[in-house]
C-alpha cells in the first residue's frame, strides 16, 4: 500500500471507529434516559422503577462483561475488522428488538444481547487506530474516536428527550445498521496481518494469568476506568433519586443528567487526549482528570436544595473530567503486545464497564443504611482510590513501539 493509499485508510478507520463508537454510546447510554418512561410503558409500578433499573443495568453490563471475552479473543484471532463490524450487527439488531418489548424478562434478555454486542465496537476500533497510526501521534486518533463517540449520549439525550422511548430505541439500531455500509475502504491492521502470517498463538486471555506482572498491569488498566463508571452509572443515571435526597426544589431527570453529563464527556475526551499529547505522559494527564473528578464528586453530593442550573452545571463538569476515556482506553492499548491488544483493549473497557454490576450491587446493599448520599459516598470513595492506585501500577507508553509480541511465560 503506498503513502497516500495508507494514508487514507487511516483517515477511514478513524472515522469508521469513530462513528461506530457514537453510536455504541447512543445504545449504551440510551437506556439510562429511558428507564422510566419505558418501565413505565410495560406496567412497573413506580416503587419499583429504582430495583427494576437496577436489574435491567446489571443485566446489559452482564452482557458486556461475556461479550468483551468473546469479541476481544476473537480480534486477535480473527482480525480487528470482524469484530469491529460483527459487533455493530449484534447490538443494532438488538436495539431494534427493545423497541418492541412489553415484558420485564424480554427487556432484560435483549439489554443482556445488546451488551454482549455493545462489547466490542470499541476495543476493536481503537486497536485498530492505534496500529494504523504513528507511535508520536496515535493519541489524537484514539481523542478523535472517543470524542466524537461521546457525542452520541449527548444525542441520545436529545432523542430520548423529544421522542417516544420505543422510536429512540428504533433510532439506534438503524444508525448502527446504516453504518455498515461504510466497511468498504477500511483495510485491516498490518501489525495484525503480521502476526496472523506467523505461527504464534493470539487472543489467548488466560496469557494474562500466566505472569504475576502481567496479571497486575492488566488489573490496573480496568481499575483506571472504574469511576467512569461509577459517574454514568451511579450519579447520573440516578440523577431523579439523588435530587429528592439533597432536597432540591424542582427534580432533575435522568436523561437532562446523563445529557450534561456526555456533554461535558465530549469535549473532555479531546481536552484528557490533547493534554497527554502535550505532555507527552498519558499518566499525568489521567492523573489531573481523576483527581478533579473526585473533588466535582463531593461537590454533587453536596448541593443540598440547589436549583437545576447548578446541578447540571455540576453533571457538565463531571462529564468532563471524567472524559479521560480516551486516555484510559490508549494506556491499555499500549501496555501489551500484538497478539492479545484486541483482546486486552477490548475486555478491559467492558470490564470497566461490566463492574458496574458489582458498583450498584454494593450502592443499593448500602443504600437503606447509610442512605442515597452515603451510600455513593462510601462506594465512590472505594472507586477513586482504586483509580489511584492504578495509575502508580502501570508504566508509561507515550510513543512506545507496539510491533511486539506477549511471550508465553
Amino acid at each position: 500500500m503506498n503513502e497516500a493509499a495508507s494514508r487514507r485508510n487511516v483517515i477511514a478507520a478513524v472515522l469508521l471507529a469513530a462513528l461506530g463508537y457514537f453510536v455504541d454510546i447512543y445504545d449504551l447510554i440510551l437506556f439510562s434516559i429511558v428507564r422510566v418512561p419505558s418501565l413505565k410503558g410495560i406496567g412497573v409500578a413506580d416503587a419499583d422503577l429504582l430495583g427494576t433499573g437496577v436489574t435491567l443495568l446489571n443485566c446489559q453490563m452482564g452482557g458486556m462483561l461475556v461479550g468483551g471475552l468473546f469479541w476481544g479473543m476473537l480480534g486477535d484471532k480473527k482480525g480487528r475488522l470482524s469484530v469491529l463490524f460483527g459487533s455493530i450487527a449484534m447490538y443494532s439488531a438488538a436495539n431494534i428488538a427493545n423497541g418492541f418489548v412489553h415484558t420485564i424478562p424480554a427487556y432484560e434478555a435483549l439489554r443482556f444481547i445488546a451488551g454482549l454486542g455493545l462489547a466490542g465496537e470499541l476495543g476493536a476500533g481503537i486497536t485498530l487506530v492505534c496500529e494504523l497510526m504513528p507511535t508520536g501521534t496515535r493519541g489524537y486518533g484514539t481523542m478523535v474516536v472517543a470524542g466524537v463517540g461521546i457525542v452520541g449520549g449527548v444525542v441520545a439525550g436529545l432523542v430520548g428527550d423529544f421522542f417516544d422511548w420505543r422510536t429512540a430505541y428504533f433510532v439506534g439500531g438503524g444508525m448502527g445498521l446504516a453504518l455498515l455500509f461504510l466497511r468498504l475502504g477500511v483495510y485491516e491492521s498490518g501489525l495484525f496481518d503480521k502476526v496472523a502470517r506467523s505461527s504464534v498463538k493470539r487472543g489467548d486471555f488466560f496469557m494474562l494469568f500466566s505472569s504475576g506482572e502481567r496479571l497486575w498491569k492488566y488489573l490496573c488498566c480496568i481499575l483506571l476506568g472504574v469511576p467512569v463508571w461509577f459517574v454514568i452509572g451511579i450519579l447520573a443515571t440516578f440523577a431523579p433519586e439523588f435530587g429528592k435526597a439533597l432536597g432540591m426544589p424542582v427534580l432533575p431527570t435522568g436523561g437532562h443528567a446523563v445529557m450534561w453529563l456526555y456533554a461535558g464527556c465530549a469535549l473532555g475526551d479531546f481536552a484528557s487526549g490533547g493534554l497527554s499529547q502535550w505532555l507527552k505522559n498519558r499518566r499525568k494527564a489521567a492523573f489531573v482528570f481523576v483527581t478533579v473528578t473526585a473533588l466535582l464528586t463531593v461537590a454533587y453530593l453536596n448541593l443540598f436544595g440547589a436549583a437545576l442550573a447548578p446541578f447540571y452545571g455540576i453533571c457538565f463538569g463531571l462529564g468532563f473530567f471524567a472524559g479521560y476515556w480516551a486516555v484510559f482506553v490508549t494506556i491499555a492499548s499500549e501496555q501489551f503486545g500484538t497478539n492479545i491488544r484486541a483482546t486486552v483493549t477490548t475486555t478491559v473497557p467492558n470490564f470497566v464497564r461490566g463492574s458496574l454490576v458489582a458498583v450498584s450491587w454494593a450502592f443499593t446493599a448500602l443504600k437503606p443504611g447509610r442512605g442515597i448520599l452515603g451510600a455513593a459516598g462510601i462506594v465512590g470513595t472505594v472507586c477513586f482510590g482504586l483509580a489511584f492506585l492504578a495509575l502508580s501500577g502501570l508504566r508509561e507508553t507515550f510513543g512506545k513501539d507496539l510491533d511486539y509480541l506477549e511471550p508465553h511465560v
